[in-house]
């Protein structure tokens, strides 16, 4: 049944031979091979790190594949962490950074637990050889190892081959590969966008034929992957391969049904999308999950606004927001904080259809207000019915206010000019409206009035002497549990203060 077991000519590639070099390897990756490599067990690079590096790009993470099982792993590092169930691995932690550490694995066989008929794979913790390990993975790109001991790169997929044709081929039938593990699908779309490679034929008809068997794998784990679409500017080319081979029609159907509405090929969606790849790749940002949300639905948003009889409100536009969402939020129950996000996003958009007006603030908490000014350049640019003259106008009100702050003027976390209150409620809100001129003179010295007593650094009284007089205890009002209000005993004594 598995024909993609049978054993194939291991192509092994020596140092001279290749550009993978210890110097492209993070020192705590390096770290974790030295300390297994040292303790008697196997230890090799595998996965995206090699393949990027291989490709001339720079490794987002890597990763660490060992014959040491995890619970060897753990006895090894102090600080690390066995997690998963259906794959079990050890986290091994430094600082900010995280290597996965893996053991080599072999697929499965019908005798391991596996129902009659059905090839979805919950449980991939059987150990193996580094070759079965090798043929386990998903697709040939990704099953190179790294030798730490030899430096040299063992290919037993014909990974280098593909690679040097710019091609992503699953191992083995793609068409049993989808089926153990359906968001590989999702995952050889996001790889191939991503990495400018051109999916293998048949690996990209057996999406097509087997799309409807997304429906077996995890919600978190689909929306984890939904979200990885978008930081590396291809969102456009991935949801536009999703829609094409009919998984997004399972994914996000109400989206799908949208875009096959609008144009299809035509559909404004791709436009915003565009947008937003040109945005990322630009500042190499790395997007927020709001941001994400509110780009890939800003089209349909923006349809059901024009579809209102009369312009929306700002709550109105908080309820077109969140019912264009719904769909999504249901079925993969998005972070809270990254839905009311998008919902502020979407609806802050139309007061960016009137310049700035001076002497308006509001607060950027935590980028909010940035994400808004990011999101009325893309509709701006996609739709033309915001003035991308305003946004720039944003922009640099905006600017100028964060070089007040850097000067150290007084002005406390706020963003200059927002119409009346429009932006200030989307980004964040609550921010109180106040003259930009008046927050930068507050927290200027002024002059004391006559007779006030001199004070020191630490704005206390100064005694005669030169000393400073000691600070004011403040006297409790009543007593616990009695509020702020205060009653005398009866024969008008004061409570004494703490001690």
């Amino acid at each position: 049944m598995f024909s993609f077991l049978k054993r194939k000519k291991v192509v092994i590639r020596h140092r001279p031979d290749h550009c993978v070099s210890r110097k492209l390897i993070s020192k705590e990756a390096l770290k974790v091979l030295y300390r297994l490599s040292s303790s008697g067990y196997k230890a090799y690079l595998v996965g995206g790190g090699v393949r990027d590096i291989l490709l001339g790009r720079q490794p987002k993470d890597f990763d660490v594949v060992t014959d040491a099982n995890p619970k060897e792993i753990k006895r090894l590092f102090s600080r690390s962490f066995i997690i998963g169930r259906r794959f079990r691995l050890v986290h091994v932690v430094f600082g900010d950074t995280i290597i996965e550490t893996s053991t080599f694995r072999r697929s499965p066989s019908q005798q391991d637990n596996v129902p009659d008929g059905e090839l979805y794979q919950s449980d991939d913790n059987t150990f193996g050889t580094p070759e079965e390990d090798a043929m386990r993975r998903d697709f040939t790109v990704n099953g190179l190892f790294y030798d730490i001991k030899t430096f040299d790169l063992i290919d037993y997929v014909g990974g280098l081959r593909d690679l040097e044709k710019r091609l992503l081929r699953s191992i083995g039938d793609p068409n049993l590969r989808f089926r153990e593990d359906p968001v590989r699908m999702m995952r050889a779309i996001r790889l191939a966008c991503k990495l400018g490679l051109d999916i293998e034929r048949g690996t990209r008809r057996a999406i097509s034929r087997n799309y409807k068997e997304i429906e077996k794998a995890s919600e978190p784990r689909i929306l984890e992957e939904l979200f990885r679409m978008f930081p590396f500017g291809a969102s456009s080319k991935s949801f536009r391969m999703m829609w094409d081979t009919k998984l997004l029609g399972i994914l996000m159907p109400r989206l799908s049904k949208f875009i096959d509405g609008h144009g299809g090929r035509r559909c404004k969606v791709w436009d915003c999308l565009d947008q937003f790849d040109a945005y990322v790749s630009k500042t190499g940002t790395d997007p927020s999950y709001g941001l994400r949300i509110a780009a890939i639905y800003l089209a349909p948003y923006l349809a059901a606004i024009k579809a209102e009889r009369e312009p929306p409100r700002r709550r109105r536009r908080m309820e077109i927001a969140e019912g264009a969402i719904r769909t999504m939020d249901e079925k993969y129950r998005m972070p809270r904080i990254a839905l009311q996000h998008a919902v502020h996003l979407l609806s802050g958009l139309e007061d960016f259809k009137e310049p700035p007006q001076p002497g308006r603030v509001v607060k950027d908490r935590e980028g909010q207000f940035t994400d808004l000014i990011v999101l009325a350049r893309i509709a701006a640019r996609a739709f033309g019915d915001i003035p991308e003259g305003n946004v720039d106008a944003w922009a640099n009100v905006k600017r100028i206010v964060i070089e007040r702050n850097r000067r150290g003027r007084g002005q406390a976390n706020g963003v200059g000019a927002a119409p009346g209150g429009g932006p200030a409620e989307a980004a964040g809100g609550g921010a109180t409206a106040a003259t930009a001129d008046a927050g930068a003179s507050a927290g200027a010295a002024q002059p004391a009035p006559a007779g006030t007593p001199a004070r020191d650094a630490a704005g206390q009284p100064e005694q005669e002497d030169g000393g400073a007089a000691k600070p004011h205890r403040r006297r409790r009002r009543g007593g616990r549990g009695r509020g702020r209000r205060h009653r005398d005993d009866g024969d008008g004594a004061q409570p004494a203060p703490e001690a």
